[in-house]
Order: C-alpha cells, then sequence, then structure tokens
C-alpha cells in the first residue's frame, strides 16, 4: 500500500505540472536507484519497474545462489539455506528474484525519497520552463493579471506559468487590475538561485514588430521587410518598411483600407501615433520621409558626422520637432543621422506665427498672449514687459522668458 500511495501522490503531481509520462518514470526510477546504491552500495542487480498509469512501483533484487559460507557480497549472492525457503526448487548457481517493499527502508528513508522525489520535478519543471521560454524570446504571450504590484505585474500564462511585466517594461499609460488579460513580447529569461525569471515587454520595439506580424499578412509572409523600428512608448512610433515586389504598396498594406490594419495596433498600444514610412538608401529622401508630416525645403548632409542640416518654411518647423520633440528625436534614430531643423533663410526676418513656438513655450502661456491679441512673435515684442504682465495674468519672470525665446528668433 506504501509502493502505491508514494507513486499516486507524485502521479497526481505529474498531471499538475504536466510532466509526460515517460520523463515522470524515469524520474521515480532515479529517485529509487540512488537510494539502492546509498543502502546496497549498488543498483546493478535490482531491477525498478515503475507503471505510472497504474500508480504501481515494483523493486526486485536479483542474486546469485551459493554454497553456504561462500558468500563474498551479501548484495549480489545469497546463501542456499537461505534461497530454499524462498523456493524449495532452487540450486546452487541459480538467481533468485525477491521483491523490495518500500516498507523495508525505513521511515526516514521513505521520507527522504518523497523529499529527493520533489526536489527532482520541481528541479526538471524549471528547467523545462526555462528552455520553453528562451526559444520564445521575441514572442507575444497572452496571459492573465494575477497580482498587481507597484514595481510590476503577476502574469500567468495558460499553463499558470508565472510571468513578471515591470513597471519599467509597460507603457506609462496602461492600466489593470486582477483578472484582465494583457499582451506582451518576452523579453528576457534569466535563471535566479535556480528559478526561472520570465520578464515580458509592452515598450519593446520587437513587440510592436510582432504586432504588426499579426495583423498585416505582408509582413508575416515576408512580402514586406521591416527594416527598423524606434518608439517613444505610448506617444508616437516610427517605422520603416520595404517591399521588393512593385506590386506592393508596402505603407499601404501596413496601414490598411482606412487605417484598418492599424487601427487595432494603435489601440494596443494606448493610442500610441505610429508613422510608418518607405525604407530608402537614399539619406536625404530618408530623412525627409521620417520628418513626415513636416514639408523640407533643403537639406545638407554631413556623412562624416552623420549630420542633417534641415531647412524648412517657419509653419514647419513645429510639425517637424513634434509633440515633446519627439517627431523629431525619433527620426534622428531611426534614419541615423543627428538632425538640426533650421528656418529658410528667406523668411528670417518675416513675423513668426506663436504656435511655431510650442516646442518651447507652454501651450497655456502662448493661449494666454492669443487674448489680448498677440498672435505671432513681433506683435508680442511691440509690447513693454511692464504692459504684458498688465494686460495677462502671467508673472513677469514668465514673460521675460518668453521674451528672450521670441527675440533668439530673429537675431
Amino acid at each position: 500500500m506504501e509502493h502505491i500511495n508514494l507513486v499516486e501522490t507524485f502521479s497526481e503531481f505529474k498531471e499538475f505540472k504536466n510532466i509526460d509520462r515517460e520523463t515522470m518514470m524515469r524520474i521515480i526510477e532515479d529517485v529509487f536507484r540512488h537510494m539502492l546504491i546509498k543502502k546496497y552500495g549498488s543498483d546493478e542487480n535490482f531491477n525498478v519497474i515503475v507503471n505510472i498509469d497504474k500508480g504501481d512501483l515494483e523493486i526486485w533484487r536479483n542474486r546469485e545462489i551459493v554454497e553456504d559460507g561462500d558468500i563474498e557480497d551479501e548484495n549480489k549472492q545469497i546463501a542456499y539455506s537461505e534461497a530454499i525457503k524462498i523456493e524449495p526448487d532452487f540450486e546452487v548457481g541459480e538467481e533468485v528474484s525477491e521483491e523490495i517493499r518500500l516498507m523495508d527502508f525505513g521511515r526516514r528513508e521513505i521520507l527522504t525519497i518523497r523529499q529527493n522525489l520533489m526536489s527532482k520535478i520541481q528541479e526538471y519543471e524549471k528547467d523545462n520552463i526555462f528552455k520553453k521560454y528562451k526559444e520564445k524570446i521575441g514572442e507575444i504571450i497572452t496571459g492573465e493579471v494575477y497580482q498587481v504590484w507597484k514595481k510590476e505585474i503577476l502574469v500567468l500564462d495558460d499553463e499558470y506559468i508565472e510571468l513578471t511585466l515591470p513597471r519599467s517594461e509597460q507603457i506609462p499609460s496602461d492600466f489593470y487590475r486582477k483578472g484582465d488579460t494583457i499582451r506582451a513580447v518576452v523579453s528576457k529569461v534569466d535563471m535566479r538561485n535556480n528559478t526561472p525569471v520570465i520578464v515580458l515587454s509592452r515598450t519593446s520595439p520587437a513587440f510592436l514588430e510582432r504586432l504588426f506580424e499579426s495583423e498585416v499578412p505582408e509582413v508575416y509572409d515576408g512580402l514586406i521587410t521591416i527594416r527598423n523600428i524606434v518608439r517613444v512608448p505610448g506617444e508616437r512610433a516610427k517605422i520603416a518598411v520595404e517591399s521588393y515586389d512593385d506590386r506592393i504598396d508596402p505603407v499601404g498594406a501596413c496601414v490598411g483600407m482606412k487605417g484598418s490594419r492599424i487601427h487595432g495596433i494603435v489601440r494596443e498600444l494606448r493610442n500610441e501615433n505610429i508613422d510608418v514610412i518607405n525604407f530608402t538608401n537614399n539619406p536625404s529622401l530618408y530623412i525627409t520621409r521620417a520628418l513626415s508630416p513636416a514639408k523640407i525645403s533643403s537639406i545638407s548632409i554631413n556623412e562624416g558626422e552623420k549630420r542633417a542640416d534641415v531647412y524648412m518654411k517657419p509653419d514647419q518647423v513645429s510639425l517637424a520637432i513634434g509633440k515633446g520633440g519627439y517627431n523629431i528625436k525619433l527620426a534622428s534614430r531611426l534614419t541615423g543621422y543627428e538632425i538640426d531643423v533650421y528656418r529658410d533663410s528667406d523668411v528670417d526676418n518675416e513675423d513668426v506665427d506663436l504656435q511655431e513656438f510650442s516646442d518651447e513655450i507652454d501651450q497655456w502661456i502662448i493661449d494666454e498672449l492669443k487674448a489680448i491679441g498677440c498672435d505671432t512673435a513681433r506683435s508680442v515684442l511691440d509690447l513693454s514687459v511692464d504692459e504684458l504682465v498688465n494686460r495677462t495674468d502671467l508673472e513677469e519672470e514668465t514673460i521675460r522668458e518668453v521674451v528672450r525665446i521670441l527675440r533668439a528668433e530673429f537675431e
């Protein structure tokens, strides 16, 4: 009965942990053989028979019958007088097989066997999880939020394996509750203290690339190649695509009819603004496309220093820079060039719309100035600091900083 209870216990454990039958049998046999070696000095003359399905375990010791007094190894030999007690027909030189019962090991040894089995199975399971997810690095995983902490989220996959999504790998506007479904890419897999640690990411460019593969069949099939991806998670992303088939418009295919394909990706990324552009080996054209939606008047490239001076009309500068400067930063990272934006020299002395300074002056300040009729840089500079203070609700220090920025435009 103790035999059966022992094996059935770990048979249930096997099914819960999803360890295959052959592996479970091998683990149980290895643990018992280790105990036999410890108890008898060798396991060479033992047969260990494990049947996981039935919950059966049998251990048989095989010994050669020798004349009384001729025993050299009690583990491998048995005296004739002892052998005929088992079976009267035995003769010297024959082999005797005896069953070793679990109770023959003793309580302490049985406890050790249980502990070793548990340890071996857990070790195998951990190694299996590590190998499985090591092969999944860069793939999207769908899981369920199990616990939400300040610095990370604990996620369970469909096999109840624990995955971690650190705060640093979450999109800033991500918000999850326990039980929510979450999608992320496997970013890193490590072994810490003999335990696999699987780290997920929603900010990795690989996550955006996998999303395009799932939404755009041409990308999945290799008809469209993603050459580069850069992101400011939750804010903006730029992706350069290329097709070797002239019949395929890579940008159109990625965006889809009326944005049907890209819409799901944008929603998954918390309304991240995604710019899809055609890749080209022409640096000037590549930079021009990367700065979209701004329109460039001219461009000067220094290949040695990997720098590009871009000139454009004043009303295009704020578009090139973008909200928070994300557009120009991402364009630089996408193309590999340090990009500097300049207003065309032929309009340097003209007035500039106040809105063009939104990258340097807060919008609420611009709105305050517009409220008193100052829509352009020169209309603000035409008024004294005191007059601006009296006519607006702005602090003098704020107005002096605005004046400094506007004057720099015309110097």
